[in-house]
């Protein structure tokens, strides 16, 4: 470990706590959790509403989790780390996209 990384593990890991939380603030929703800003999920369009959300949340959680990997990893290689974070950042997103269009799809009435 190199002390000269680690302000990128914790920039790494605020990211990696934005996403957590908003898979918590999505597990503790009592309406349907919505994907994009600024859009609504009508509770009608949802069948099992706590399920649907507890799937958002678990979405939310994974790619919090693989920013805290990333963050780990920071603090031994940062190169490696920078790469990682490109990937999740870039990569992630359009994964996210996918997985949400599959939960909203299971749970559609």
């Amino acid at each position: 470990m190199r002390y000269e990384h680690i302000p990128m593990a914790f920039i790494l890991c605020f990211c990696a706590m934005v996403f957590i939380l908003i898979g918590c603030w999505a597990a503790m929703r009592h309406d349907p959790m919505h994907f994009w800003v600024g859009s609504t999920v009508p509770p009608e369009a949802i069948r099992d509403i706590p399920a649907y959300n507890r799937s958002c949340a678990r979405l939310w959680w994974g790619y919090g989790a693989a920013w805290v990997l990333t963050a780990v990893c920071a603090l031994f290689y940062a190169g490696v780390a920078g790469v990682l974070t490109m990937v999740i950042a870039v990569g992630g997103l359009p994964v996210l996209i996918v997985i949400y269009g599959r939960i909203y799809k299971k749970y559609k009435r």
